[in-house]
């Protein structure tokens, strides 16, 4: 298994949910967050400056079977990428295992339901 993480922009999330959903990943987590990037310019808008060094983008967090990382990967890139800097970040992380609790299964299975394996 393995959780894939990804920052990208807000801008792009509904795209990126939906190119999820084409390649059948149904269930992922999503926070609001923030970094630093490297720009590091004010902006002025309306006669007042902002600092544009805060930039606020989305995390996905996404627990998926092996055969379907490489997948999940594609569909994030092919839907967040604008070529531009600042488009985010995919980080793929090993997961040893995954418990579900109400019926105490483990493995893969425990990500899925068992009725819906092809």
């Amino acid at each position: 298994m393995k959780k894939i993480e990804a920052i990208i922009r807000k801008t792009k999330f509904e795209e990126v949910k939906d190119a999820l959903l084409e390649v059948d990943i149904e269930w992922f987590s999503y926070y609001d967050v923030r970094g630093v990037g490297k720009s590091r310019q004010g902006r002025i808008y309306r006669g007042v400056v902002y600092d544009t060094s805060y930039i606020e983008r989305i995390l996905i967090s996404i627990i998926v079977r092996d055969k379907n990382a490489e997948k999940t990967v594609a569909a994030i890139i092919k839907a967040a990428q604008t070529g531009e800097i600042g488009d985010g970040r995919i980080f793929i992380i090993p997961v040893e295992d995954a418990i579900r609790i109400r019926t105490g299964e483990r493995g893969d299975i425990a990500l899925y339901n068992a009725e819906k394996e092809k």
